[in-house]
């Protein structure tokens, strides 16, 4: 293919893109879903499985392997962008009077699902190995499996909070604060397994690499705050221009973990971390808006990269079986571990239940890790498909199940004795 006709078939495809995952992220929004649902959706749609089967003419003319790449390099960069963002966000300080409830969520949250995900991958090895999975899991493959049922999107539990009214509620904050910590928890164990599978970097064993991940953060931790507030705050440089610096700045460090066999997700988590807030601690609007407004821009790519993994017609009789099993496990370790670990943190029923319900949102942070596991051989592209689908099923059901939740507490309020009297629901 001549270099004219690929970017007439780049350019195409990437109006398809942007166009479809938008109009799908606002129908999402339209039927009470989070955006990231649509968006995945048409991802999905616009893939091999579901485009490429219909009418294979056309998903040939419109997503030829030659633009591959180009669409990688999309997907990367805008993923990089909105990790950034991420990192910038991520803030500790916001678990307040509430730290030790929302810790011991987080911790608990992670603990559970990730002993349950590993001990199913020990236990269900026939089941894994019928889904192109290897009959001796390595550690890391066993680490992953944990890691894929403990992660929560922080975005989408954000985006749900905010939605349904709850940022300042008690479940709210408690639930936002222990996704906050508990995504930290998850990126550093994800860290550890994609680091032992010997993904990148294989002129080096992992310990070496390990050694030079924890000598790469140990700079950026120490040095890197100072060095960009001397350079880029007190100098006082205009907006957009340390945007691109910054921007510029989470790239090189990405390029770095993933050199490392680390992914490009760590680097750009790790640079969002340590750019410095505003002099009162506060993030600078100037720097974050844009951020946003061009992650959520190209994100779309991501979904379709995503959707280009899927595999449809490798969904045999067991692989259904295994996402109905997955599923299950999801919520029920996720929902009972958050609900368990908040009442014993002196959360009453209703809101212990909110918290627990709010945590099982994975979407686009579940995606992330699956396409790193992905690209480090740790999972095989029929277990994608069904980890995938597990995360839209998961993300699809908070919604429902938290105004489940408000109706079992409308019912045990209206039935709460009243000065000795038992108040009954009435008729409407």
């Amino acid at each position: 293919m001549s270099a004219d006709a690929m970017i007439t078939h780049f350019v195409g495809a990437a109006a398809l893109i942007l166009v479809a995952a938008h109009a799908g992220g606002w129908l999402a929004r339209r039927l009470g879903q989070p955006y990231i649902v649509g968006q995945l959706s048409a991802g999905i749609a616009l893939g091999p499985s579901l485009l490429g089967s219909v009418a294979p003419d056309a998903y040939a003319s419109l997503f030829p392997a030659a633009i591959g790449p180009a669409l990688t390099g999309f997907a990367q960069f805008s993923l990089v962008v909105f990790l950034f963002a991420v990192g910038y966000e991520l803030d500790l300080k916001v678990l307040g009077d509430r730290a030790r409830t929302s810790v011991t969520v987080a911790l608990v949250s992670f603990a559970v699902p990730m002993a349950v995900g590993s001990g199913c991958a020990l236990l269900f090895r026939d089941a894994l190995h019928a889904l192109g999975m290897p009959r001796d899991l390595s550690p890391a493959m066993v680490v992953f499996a944990g890691v894929a049922l403990s992660i929560t999107a922080v975005p989408v539990l954000t985006a749900i909070v905010r939605e349904n009214g709850l940022s300042r509620s008690v479940p709210g904050v408690v639930a936002v604060s222990a996704a906050g910590v508990l995504d930290a928890v998850c990126w550093t164990v994800l860290a550890g397994a994609l680091l032992d599978s010997g993904g990148g970097g294989e002129a080096l064993g992992w310990p070496w690499r390990a050694v030079l991940a924890a000598g790469f953060v140990t700079v950026m931790a120490c040095a890197a705050r100072p060095v960009l507030r001397r350079l880029l705050w007190r100098t006082r440089l205009e907006p957009s221009l340390r945007m691109a610096l910054l921007i510029g700045f989470a790239l090189a460090s990405a390029w770095v973990t993933h050199s490392l066999g680390l992914h490009v997700i760590f680097g750009a988590l790790l640079a969002g971390v340590v750019v410095p807030r505003e002099a009162d601690g506060t993030l600078d609007p100037d720097l974050l808006r844009p951020l946003h407004d061009v992650s959520s821009l190209l994100l779309p790519f991501f979904f379709v990269l995503s959707g280009q993994s899927v595999a449809l017609n490798s969904m045999t009789g067991t692989g259904w079986a295994v996402l109905l099993v997955v599923t299950v496990l999801a919520v029920a370790t996720k929902v009972g571990s958050g609900t368990v670990a908040a009442r014993l943190g002196g959360l009453d029923r209703h809101d212990a239940r909110t918290v627990g319900v709010l945590l099982s949102a994975r979407g686009l942070t579940e995606l992330i890790a699956l396409n790193a596991g992905l690209d480090a051989g740790l999972l095989s592209t029929p277990l994608y498909t069904v980890l995938v689908f597990m995360a839209l099923t998961t993300t699809l059901l908070t919604q429902p199940l938290l105004l489940l939740t408000g109706r079992l507490a409308a019912r045990e309020r209206a039935a709460a004795p009243v000065h000795g009297t038992t108040v009954k629901p009435y008729a409407r």
